[in-house]
């Protein structure tokens, strides 16, 4: 059980990391990009968090739109977007691979010709050793190897079948904030991991960009390809046990094979508009308190759900380890009542073969005194006859007749010796 209760707590903690590192690419708090709202767009539909669209303003400034968590039922994400943008979003719960919930997000300018988006999360995983199998299985990318931020850049251009025109460079300010971010994860879940004597992943934060063409009908189109790659290694020590042992040689203690998993999680954003007007969008998304912001009491209410659950795994791996060890136990008993019958009747067995063997030698000793008694008679010339009357067996010389053994007495009436 020691193995799953390692793999349940350290897929936690790399889970609660991985939502602090990529959930989120704008860092100015909800309520103060609230605040910088002109134009007097209405954000009270948008809180009640579907996902719809505010009424577009056409006076320019920025709004805030809410990405709703409908399993919690509550706003999880904020998202500043320009005023007079049209916005469409949708809350995914994360995979087997890319386990943390992010949101998706389109947002779109009024022409319909200037967009940004925010893809799903993407994963993969490799490693080697005993724990590798229990990976996720599906819906994690084909590679099986580090890769860096920019060549995942493009193999993203390939996947989207747009050309792959160069690397771009990253702001400063993003590159600092995204440095700051792994900074506190760390610190803040190292004490966390070193409190439960276990080994706190290694952690690595990439941010590329990249641009991209190609064409929307006859409209040339240039685009921007933004990634933040975090991967997790996780080492783990090989579990001791038993060998399996033979006969002359006993179980012997031995150390598990140790293991070594590394996953990998990339946030991708597209930003994508008319060749020519590509920049002016990259800088208006760039610009302070743009883009998205995890809502902290929804942070919250994640990490406090997801600590029930697993609360209630590790409950249920102890319940069903105690009903195996009782359904051993009972075997056990069974199989030693069985053995206990199993020995009494060899032991009865023993005793018949033993008796029927004691019988057999009394037999054959009896044949044996039998055959010998005639041996002796034979060489001296004498006879065994029994008296009918009184029962008695009397030695004789074969000299005399046996017809009759009151025959053979003496005058006194004594027998013959």
């Amino acid at each position: 059980m020691g193995s799953r209760w390692m793999v349940c707590k350290c897929g936690v903690g790399a889970v609660l990391m991985a939502l602090v590192l990529i959930g989120c690419k704008g860092s100015q708090p909800a309520a103060a990009s609230a605040s910088a709202s002109t134009g007097g767009a209405d954000t009270g539909s948008a809180a009640a968090g579907d996902g719809a669209s505010s009424a577009p303003s056409q006076s320019g400034g920025t709004r805030v739109e809410y990405i709703n968590d409908p399993s919690l039922g509550m706003n999880a994400i904020a998202v500043t977007i320009p005023a007079n943008w049209q916005f469409q979003s949708v809350f995914l719960q994360g995979g087997t691979c890319a386990s943390t919930p992010f949101g998706v997000f389109r947002a779109t300018r009024p022409d319909g010709m200037s967009m940004v988006e925010r893809m799903p999360n993407l994963a993969w995983a490799w490693g080697q050793g005993p724990m590798i199998g229990y990976m996720p299985k599906t819906d994690c990318l084909p590679m099986r190897g580090p890769l860096s931020a920019q060549d995942f850049l493009k193999y993203m251009a390939m996947t989207m079948k747009v050309r792959y025109d160069g690397d771009a460079p990253v702001p400063a300010a993003e590159q600092e904030k995204a440095d700051k971010v792994l900074s506190d994860a760390q610190a803040t879940y190292g004490p966390k991991y070193a409190a439960s004597h276990l080994q706190m992943p290694k952690q690595t934060q990439q941010l590329a960009r990249a641009w991209v063409s190609n064409m929307k009908g006859t409209t040339p189109m240039k685009g921007l390809l933004d990634v933040n790659v975090m991967c997790l290694e996780t080492q783990y020590a090989g579990q001791p046990g038993l060998t399996q042992g033979s006969p002359g040689h006993p179980p012997q203690m031995m150390t598990g094979t140790p293991s070594v998993v590394d996953k990998c999680t990339a946030s991708v954003q597209y930003y994508t508009a008319p060749s020519g007007q590509i920049e002016a969008v990259v800088r208006q998304w760039d610009a302070p308190g743009m883009g998205t912001k995890p809502i902290d009491a929804w942070v919250q209410a994640w990490i406090q759900r997801n600590n029930e659950q697993s609360q209630r795994a590790i409950a249920e791996m102890n319940e069903r380890s105690r009903q195996q060890m009782e359904i051993n136990h009972e075997q056990f008993e069974h199989s030693m009542a069985v053995q206990q019958q199993v020995h009494e009747q060899f032991m009865q067995g023993m005793q018949q073969n033993f008796d029927h063997y004691q019988q057999g030698v009394a037999a054959n000793m009896a044949a044996r005194d039998a055959s010998t008694s005639d041996w002796v008679d034979f060489a001296l010339d004498r006879q065994t006859v029994l008296n009918t009357n009184t029962g008695q067996v009397y030695k004789i010389s074969n000299q005399y007749s046996v017809e009759s053994p009151e025959e053979k007495l003496h005058g006194n009436g004594t027998p013959w010796n």
